[in-house]
């Protein structure tokens, strides 16, 4: 059974970065055919997909947010982080990863992160 948390601040100050780190645990990053990605849900709004990596470690992108977001990963430990960069008010949402597979299942339980001075 594959799981996946969350993890990082959960209140960031803008124009800074923001870094959350996602740990799978019952599934490995580098299986092939499956991906891992960061969803975002600001607050009443529409979930919003951000980006993934890949088995091999390459990197898909939201074009709207690829200026500002980078993800990696370490196999090592069997994580993989966001970086969003100059974050805003706007950035404020839920943060999820998840595991791409003909879908996006499962997810995490999300972690809230605030933008706020």
């Amino acid at each position: 059974q594959v799981q996946l948390q969350e993890s990082g601040p959960g209140l960031v100050k803008p124009s800074e970065t923001l870094s959350l780190t996602c740990t799978v645990s019952g599934g490995s990053i580098t299986t092939n055919s499956v991906v891992w990605g960061w969803i975002r849900q600001p607050p009443g709004k529409e979930p919003e997909w951000m980006g993934a990596i890949d088995a091999s470690g390459t990197t898909y992108y939201n074009p709207s947010l690829k200026s500002r977001t980078s993800i990696s990963r370490d196999t090592s430990k069997n994580q993989f982080t966001l970086q969003l960069s100059s974050v805003a008010p706007r950035d404020t949402a839920v943060y999820y990863c998840a595991r791409g597979s003909q879908g996006w299942s499962p997810w995490g339980k999300g972690t809230l992160v605030t933008v706020s001075s």
